[in-house]
């Protein structure tokens, strides 16, 4: 593989490595949006839309279309909800994994200082 192709794949997934950002793409999966669709759809998090929105631009995850004073966002390329899905995957196998070991584990044989096996308070 290629140097470049390492660093545009590094460059794209850091661009992905925000939880607003990634709120942003999956309200985009369902569509273009303008500005205030995404902010409305981020709720309490809105605020920061057009900042991440810009990232986002930045690395040509997102492209736009201005319409009279508005300006529209879209994925520039669908593929990016594919990769949103894989993770998605991925992230409910290991959730999957984790609570088979936790049923697995009675508490009492939990190792002093995890989850399962804290310490009582001191008095």
């Amino acid at each position: 593989m290629s140097g470049r192709l390492q660093v545009f794949k590094a460059e794209y997934f850091k661009a992905l490595a925000h939880p607003t950002r990634v709120s942003i793409l999956e309200l985009l999966a369902e569509g273009e949006k303008s500005v205030g669709e995404v902010q409305a759809g981020l709720g309490p998090d809105g605020a920061a839309a057009s900042q991440q929105l810009a990232i986002l631009r930045l690395r040509n995850i997102v492209d736009t279309r201005r319409a009279g004073t508005s300006i529209y966002y879209r994925l520039r390329d669908p593929e990016v909800v594919q990769v949103l899905a894989t993770v998605r995957r991925i992230f409910d196998a290991h959730v999957g994994e984790l609570r088979s070991i936790a049923e697995e584990t009675p508490p009492e044989s939990a190792p002093v200082g995890t989850a399962l096996g804290r310490r009582p308070p001191r008095p």
